[in-house]
């Protein structure tokens, strides 16, 4: 008689940290399957660009097979020049490295021979759903679960449940039910106030900076201070068909999209960039007057509880993984490699035990705790220096 075929382990949300864990159970031939909301990868813009840090590029190199490892290599842009950031006075071009505000705790750029290492958000998800496509099931929207005698199912936004599996893991983000429940609302998710604009244009339009990572601060407005970081990679320069990104953020009360709707993307978000930066000095004026209009999208900066990922009483069969576990601002440029991380560290568990077994998920967030609530400390203690945000018991959650 033949064993019965194992429950497969149910995976909520199709992000970098769901995809990459998908990729550790493949390797491993523990069934898998993975629950996203979207309708496609291609149906809501993809962010910013991913500084990738030696641990988050550890974490990867030790999940993908050697021929995806080399595929997701190739795709990242390697930036060399300093290994800190290049600071400007936005109004006046001047250089200002050297007694810029920009916090340095956290933030060693260089993560591989000496470059700064990045990847769009959009082809490392792609790259990692590479043999996982089969097992995405999309327009599946996870409000929270059920567990069984011998098992959990996710439940959906519809009311249907999916079928039995041997582990929930909420990998869905900020806004994660997964969370939600598991953690009885210990789990949060602030609305920190400050607010950004993601933008592209074409390579020609940073010529004037060259090579390396830039932070341009503008200290000049009565709302607050507002700055742009951007990557510019030398090997790409000369590519036309190639757009660099930058991100735009500011104090709180500096960036306000239209009926304070953050879903908007595209000319309405362009034109408020376009505005805040008139009066910037013409090396950076590029940035914006050749930007991609259609592109352009307005963020919230959100931030999850400063004193580190809260306890909650184990549940062996469901855990969170990435922002749904540890929201993190975008001022240190780790939420990403942490979330990473909590992939790498789970899916070594599960094949190590062959699967789900008892104490799989208390180990996971044991360590998971650790190491992420220090990252979520040095993310928010950045931010607060940057844009003079604060999290106390009055600040609005998401």
């Amino acid at each position: 008689m033949s064993s019965p075929t194992p429950k497969p382990v149910l995976i909520a949300g199709a992000g970098i940290a769901s995809l990459l864990l998908a990729q550790s159970l493949r390797l491993a031939g523990i069934p898998f399957l993975i629950f996203e909301r979207d309708t496609s990868f291609d149906f809501r813009a993809q962010g910013y660009r991913l500084r990738l840090s030696a641990e988050g590029l550890d974490a990867i190199e030790s999940v993908l097979d050697a021929d995806t490892w080399q595929r997701f290599w190739d795709a990242c842009g390697k930036t060399g020049g300093t290994s800190v950031f290049t600071a400007y006075n936005a109004v006046t071009g001047e250089d200002t490295t050297e007694k810029s505000a920009v916090p340095q705790r956290g933030l060693a750029l260089a993560s591989r021979d000496g470059k700064v290492v990045g990847i769009a958000r959009g082809d490392m998800r792609r790259i990692f759903a590479q043999g996982c496509e089969e097992q995405i099931q999309w327009r599946k929207d996870v409000t929270g679960y059920e567990l069984t005698d011998d098992g959990v199912r996710a439940v959906f936004a519809d009311g249907t449940k999916s079928v039995e599996g041997s582990l929930l893991v909420g990998g869905e983000g900020i806004r994660s039910q997964v969370a939600k429940q598991l953690s009885g609302g210990r789990i949060k998710v602030y609305d920190t106030g400050a607010r950004g604009i993601h933008g592209q244009a074409p390579t020609t339009a940073f010529k004037d900076l060259g090579e390396g990572v830039f932070v341009i601060r503008d200290d000049t407005r009565p709302e607050g201070a507002f700055s742009v970081i951007t990557n510019v990679r030398a090997g790409d320069m000369d590519n036309p068909s190639i757009n660099f990104g930058w991100t735009m953020a500011g104090q709180p009360g500096v960036i306000r999209a239209p009926n304070d709707d953050y879903t908007i993307v595209g000319t309405q978000a362009a034109a408020l960039a376009k505005s805040l930066t008139a009066n910037w000095h013409p090396r950076f004026q590029p940035l914006f007057d050749h930007m991609n209009e259609e592109e352009a999208a307005f963020w919230k900066i959100t931030c999850s509880s400063p004193s580190g990922v809260p306890e909650w009483p184990n549940q062996p069969r469901v855990t969170v993984l990435g922002d749904a576990a540890h929201a993190m601002t975008p001022a240190a440029g780790i939420g990403a490699n942490t979330a990473v991380r909590d992939s790498a560290l789970l899916g070594r568990l599960l094949r190590e035990a062959g699967g789900f077994a008892p104490g799989v998920t208390e180990a996971y967030e044991r360590e998971m705790r650790a190491y992420a609530s220090e990252a979520v400390d040095i993310s928010y203690t950045a931010a607060t220096k940057q844009w003079s945000m604060k999290i106390d018991e009055n600040t609005p959650t998401v």
